[in-house]
């Protein structure tokens, strides 16, 4: 089977599979405003950083069209509005303004700030061709984030697939795979791309709590694609590593700063010290959208912190006394100098990160 698309945009709409009902319901979230875009991320209907990224690029593209067949821009002062040159000003204010919004959605992963940055590029770069214009080639532009993800992933599945044994037993993280993407995957798409290869993989799957992705999301991914998946809970890691019952530790990330320092789902950190602990390899796989030079290290990458419902309940079932205090950071950060090597869509990268990663990514 293909992997599911998890991300859709058609007839004025954009359709997010709900990634909160899963793995009980397979059903869409319908976007028809850059707002419920907004929502639709901050909620975690759609969720995963390149997914994320290319869900408010969408957003941007659709705000842009509202804003082009709305009100007439207006300037204080000028009676009547504004046409031309005046108009198109007013109007890439106003759309920096919704790009501004879908920025604050979510801190950590940098795929979204990408994403929308580069959409209003493309916006100022055609200013020439009205708010109109502009609203169809900032469509045009989203497409081809969404295209660019699958094929940057599908590469980096072919690059990582080659560090995996022909027998192999990968353990991950979360959700790394087509629903956290434009439709392959990252961590998963090495596992898919290794099984491509004709390789006997199998995975196991941390719960990954509080909200279960593993669980709920990458279980239910390979079981419909017939890739053997055995679930586990998060504490069981280490007792599975030490059993020789792990072969490889392979996650995707959110954000990966110029030192090679990495964040991604809360737990990961864990991960890669009981594979140090174990002499077992663990690998970082994320598309170039994903690196972040601007960030000398680990230290300077926000850390979201989440509602406390989420702790304290799993789905509308509470699970914890009322009012103890809860701490719910959605992300930790795994220092470069426990990553074996980083997976891209360019290529293995592997330590010193600073100079290689540089070397790969510096001339964007």
């Amino acid at each position: 089977m293909e992997p599911v698309q998890p991300i859709q945009y058609k007839d004025g709409r954009l359709a997010l599979i709900d990634q909160r009902r899963l793995p009980l319901e397979l059903v869409t979230v319908e976007c028809e405003t850059y707002e419920d875009v907004a929502k639709a991320i901050e909620d975690m209907a759609v969720r995963g950083a390149p997914a994320i990224g290319i869900a408010a690029a969408y957003g941007v593209a659709m705000g842009a069209k509202a804003l082009a067949t709305g009100a007439t821009f207006s300037r204080p002062g000028v009676p009547g509005g504004t046409s031309g040159a005046a108009a198109t000003e007013l109007f890439l204010g106003a759309l920096e303004g919704i790009g501004e919004r879908l920025k604050r959605t979510r801190p950590t992963a940098v795929n979204l700030f990408w994403a929308v940055d580069r959409m209003m590029r493309v916006a100022t770069a055609q200013a020439s061709r009205g708010p109109m214009g502009i609203s169809v080639a900032l469509f045009e532009e989203a497409k081809a984030i969404a295209d660019e993800d699958v094929a940057m992933n599908r590469r980096l599945g072919d690059f990582g697939q080659a560090l995996v044994p022909d027998t192999a037993t990968v353990l991950t993280h979360c959700n790394a795979g087509a629903l956290a993407t434009g439709g392959f995957g990252t961590a998963l798409g090495v596992v898919r791309a290794a099984v491509a290869a004709g390789k006997q993989v199998q995975v196991l799957a941390d719960e990954t709590r509080p909200l279960l992705q593993g669980a709920r999301l990458t279980a239910w991914e390979l079981s419909q694609e017939g890739i053997p998946v055995t679930l586990i809970t998060d504490s069981m890691a280490g007792h599975m590593m030490q059993q020789k019952r792990v072969d490889v530790v392979i996650v995707g990330a959110d954000r990966i700063a110029a030192n090679g320092d990495t964040a991604n789902k809360i737990g990961t950190y864990s991960l890669a010290v009981l594979a140090k602990e174990h002499g077992l390899p663990f690998y970082i796989a994320a598309p170039s959208s994903t690196i972040d030079l601007s960030l000398a290290d680990g230290k300077g990458i926000v850390i979201e912190e989440r509602r406390a419902e989420e702790v304290t309940r799993i789905g509308q079932t509470v699970i914890a006394p009322p009012g103890v205090k809860v701490a719910n950071p959605a992300f930790d950060v795994t220092p470069a100098r426990l990553i074996t090597a980083i997976i891209t869509d360019r290529g293995v990268v592997k330590p010193p990160y600073h100079d290689n990663l540089r070397a790969l990514f510096g001339a964007r």
